[in-house]
């Protein structure tokens, strides 16, 4: 523990930050902007270039998939000739505090219309993590502007696999009720949430910085990691109360019965190319959570299905990241 105190302190004062230049917003709607990554690649800007609609989780934020010029997803995207926008989600601000997922979706589908505008067709979706489960319904509630689906790490059965989640499931209700009184539930509390799955995890990593040549690429890239797992955002109260209590507690999109809109999301019924990508050694959606968007007369009725030997955040920044994960992800989006 002193181990680990010592290396909290040392990452605290590293100097080293993110210094990447975002591209620049091409559309906006309250907290919400869009970022056009083929703005500044020749490639991508050509006629006829894919567009790929990005769509991060809410909680944690999209830097993740462009933590440096080398370690970038969505640069990747642009340099193979593809047209990335990726969606900025922001920190809930007064319109987006009262937002239930249905109102999110609603935004989304708003961005989604700019760029299948813009790009003169439905643009391939892309969802990471909770962005995955938002893209699925974004799938059956604008069929005709989504061309085909790209789903990371995204969880949908939530009772698939409850090992390393049990405190989610006990703790949503009382949770729930904080985000309903505060108007949103806390970043510290999702770190907390978070911390619960691999309680050892934050204790093994801190000792391990501290090992460290502290000027070496590998400190720095852990700097910037740990930057952006603490730098999320707050959950809206309405959203909260529906992941917390409507996701994790009573599984309503693995039974078949989240409804949207008056909508069903019932990814079996959605006819559109899919891809689903998962982590075998990812502690934050468990597996077999991920795995119910590709089972047969179950998911997606086009999906294929990759397994990867990654991690949660490793199957796009690690050092086997490129190889394992980009490229199949990057022919598969060609391919559309």
């Amino acid at each position: 523990m002193d181990r680990m105190a010592e290396g909290v302190v040392a990452y605290r004062r590293h100097p080293f930050e993110r210094t990447l230049e975002n591209p620049p917003p091409v559309w906006s709607e309250g907290s919400t902007r869009l970022l056009d990554y083929g703005a500044t690649h020749a490639g991508a800007r050509k006629r006829g270039a894919r567009a790929v609609l990005v769509v991060p989780s809410l909680i944690n934020r999209w830097e993740v998939l462009d933590l440096t010029a080398e370690k970038s997803l969505l640069r990747a995207m642009a340099g193979e000739g593809l047209r990335p926008y990726l969606v900025d989600w922001g920190a809930p601000g007064a319109e987006e505090r009262s937002f239930d997922l249905a109102a999110y979706l609603a935004r989304l589908g708003r961005a989604l219309a700019f760029v299948a505008r813009r790009a003169r067709r439905a643009p391939v979706v892309v969802g990471y993590c909770m962005g995955g489960t938002l893209s699925v319904a974004l799938a059956k509630l604008q069929p005709r502007k989504v061309a085909a689906l790209a789903l990371l790490a995204a969880p949908w059965d939530f009772h698939a696999d409850k090992a390393g989640h049990a405190f989610l499931l006990s703790a949503g209700p009382m949770l729930a009720e904080v985000a309903d009184k505060v108007g949103e539930l806390p970043v510290d509390v999702l770190q907390t949430l978070f911390w619960s799955l691999d309680p050892w995890l934050a204790v093994k990593k801190f000792e391990r910085f501290l090992r460290l040549e502290q000027t070496s690429e590998a400190a720095r890239e852990f700097v910037l990691l740990e930057d952006w797992i603490n730098g999320g955002a707050p959950l809206a109260g309405p959203v909260a109360r529906e992941c917390l209590v409507g996701w994790y507690g009573d599984n309503l999109p693995g039974t078949g019965r989240w409804i949207v809109d008056g909508k069903r999301i019932e990814p079996s019924k959605i006819a559109k190319p899919a891809l689903v990508m998962i982590p075998s050694g990812d502690r934050i959606v468990p597996p077999l959570s991920a795995a119910a968007l590709a089972e047969p007369g179950r998911g997606l009725k086009k999906a294929a299905r990759i397994d990867l030997p990654l991690g949660h955040i490793g199957m796009v920044v690690s050092g086997r990241a490129r190889g394992l994960c980009w490229t199949p992800l990057l022919d598969w989006l060609k391919a559309q």
